[in-house]
């Protein structure tokens, strides 16, 4: 199937899947929002649906509520083609919320209601493992690190993974208020840093990590491990950053207009992650990884010209005719 450039091999991604309330008004804190829209999220979730949004296959693994909000998310993943086997329902605990606003500047400020909520309370006995053993590619982030039994769960899909033979993806996708303490955080997202194969990090994450301003070539190189096959270091705007064993370079932004950042990042890891999923040899070829990282950049790009995360997330077709557009 790979050979008419449809990817073949199963990227399975793992994590929290919530509800985003945004307000109706951009600009305005939540306490002074007149009203919300519910809006699928989650990182992970997204991540998901950005891979089949393009092509590849995809799976999420995860628990969610018993409740209307988590059968909604469910359908929202089968509905866009995402293989939802690896999916949980707590009878006890609700699907988390998080209410988001959007600054006027289209930076985001989060509260979220999670005490505890149903993505914490996977346990390992719980996984999926057959799901996770078919993962050519396996991909998390750092909010299921947070609190036990996610965290156990977290490490076993880990583990089981690499020992399917799958390349791991990470995406701390820092979220502070969640954390108990900064220094918790630091030492949490650093706690697994050293097992991941593709890392990516944003300018703000790369900061946090570091304790670093200066986003710059030594600062990144200061993240990196033995076993690492690629850093990103996303720009927003700037396009991003790439460190290889052999060798790193930059690649610019699409220039658009942004109505909302959200799902930006996830839209530039599932764009990657499909396009190296059936061959990894692009990770050693820097003109073809600089090819795919374009693609990724304008996949990004195109995320941050709607609202929500989901809705934005581009086609294959979309993306293309940005990159043949150069704008």
């Amino acid at each position: 199937m790979a050979a008419n450039g449809v990817s073949s091999g199963l990227i399975v991604s793992f994590g929290e899947m919530l509800i985003d309330f945004v307000p109706t008004v951009s600009g305005v804190s939540l306490a002074e929002a007149p009203g919300f829209l519910k809006a699928p999220g989650g990182a992970p979730a997204n991540v998901a649906i950005a891979v089949t949004r393009l092509g590849g296959k995809s799976a999420f693994v995860g628990k969610l509520g018993d409740d209307e909000f988590g059968h909604m998310l469910a359908g929202i993943l089968k509905q866009n083609g995402v293989q939802a086997d690896g999916i949980n329902f707590d009878k006890g605990a609700r699907t988390a919320l998080a209410f988001v606003t959007l600054r006027a500047d289209g930076e985001r400020e989060f509260m979220f209601y999670r005490n505890p909520s149903a993505d914490m309370l996977l346990t390992p006995d719980e996984l999926n493992l057959e799901v996770i053993r078919s993962a050519k590619v396996f991909h998390y982030g750092s909010i299921s690190l947070i609190v036990e039994p996610c965290r156990s769960a977290h490490l076993k899909a880990m583990e089981v993974a690499k020992e399917a033979g799958a390349l791991l993806s990470y995406d701390p996708n820092l979220r502070l208020p969640l954390w108990p303490s900064a220094e918790e955080a630091r030492k949490q997202i650093k706690s697994i840093w050293d097992k991941a194969d593709v890392i990516k990090v944003s300018d703000v994450e790369l900061e946090f990590l570091t304790g670093s301003d200066k986003i710059d070539d030594e600062s990144a190189m200061s993240l990196w491990h033995p076993n690492l096959k690629l850093l990103l270091v996303t720009l927003g705007d700037k396009g991003c950053n790439y460190y290889t064993k052999n060798f790193h370079g930059g690649v610019e932004a699409f220039h658009v207009k942004t109505v909302d950042t959200t799902g930006a990042g996830d839209s530039f890891v599932g764009a990657l992650l499909t396009k190296i999923v059936d061959d990894q040899s692009i990770l050693e070829d820097e003109a073809r990884l600089k090819e795919v990282l374009r693609f990724a950049c304008a996949c990004g790009a195109i995320t941050t010209t709607k609202k929500g995360a989901i809705p934005a997330l581009p086609t294959e077709s979309e993306a293309l005719t940005l990159l043949k557009g150069g704008a």
